[in-house]
């Protein structure tokens, strides 16, 4: 009877072991999770490569094809609606995206075409009235741009704005964009790098109605 063992005992002790072995397996497991994803830490490593000299490589200068050109100038033509009409809640953002000093509207239009911009509802809004705006305009564009004419084309927006107290009706505006392209103009590298062709929008027309970014009641 000196070595019996009392049931509370047994089970104290089976409790503590349990537990023990929980223990030791948590801590190798996140011993393994921090090797495997050592994040919080910088690793080097280095990559060696075989050269192989049965390779050549041959470098050709890609002319642009028509058809590239048409394309881009689509894309082109649907960035700047985009651009120019979409809201977002964020102030730096639209600031940075309309302002005269490396905003892409300003990059993308002519100065005629952006003073006309600057005179909009949205804009002044924006910009100086309301600094701290709390609703969004998404853009949503109706098929592609269809080509009038030489640099001409139209396109076609549903266009809304949302805020807390809910969104505006959707309305579709029809807008014809005009583009042009100066080849002696001199174009700084930024510019270069979010406008390759140096293309500029000379006329941006609503044919529907007025102006989407004129909705704001004086």
């Amino acid at each position: 009877m000196q070595h019996r063992i009392e049931p509370p005992v047994l089970l104290s002790r089976l409790v503590v072991f349990v537990f023990a072995g929980m223990a030791v397996v948590l801590f190798v497991l996140f011993m393994t999770l921090g090797k495997m994803f050592p994040l919080n830490r910088p690793e080097i490593f280095f990559i060696t490569t075989k050269p192989a000299n049965s390779s050549s490589i041959q470098i050709t200068e890609l002319p642009a094809s028509d058809e590239n050109v048409d394309e881009y100038k689509k894309a082109f033509v649907m960035e700047y609606v985009r651009a120019r009409n979409e809201v977002e809640r964020n102030t730096s953002i639209m600031r940075r995206k309309w302002g005269n000093e490396g905003g892409v509207v300003a990059m993308w239009s002519t100065p005629t075409v952006y003073k006309a911009f600057t005179q909009t509802d949205m804009y002044n809004a924006i910009i100086g009235d309301y600094p701290d705006f709390a609703f969004t305009c998404p853009v949503t564009f109706i098929g592609a741009p269809l080509v009038l004419k030489e640099d001409t084309y139209t396109v076609t927006i549903r266009y809304y704005c949302e805020s807390n107290s809910g969104p505006t009706n959707k309305k579709d505006y029809k807008i014809r964009v005009v583009l042009a392209k100066d080849n002696d103009r001199i174009i700084d590298w930024i510019e270069r790098l979010n406008n390759p062709l140096g293309l500029k929008v000379r006329e941006y027309t609503v044919l529907n109605g007025n102006d989407p970014l004129n909705w704001i009641s004086k």
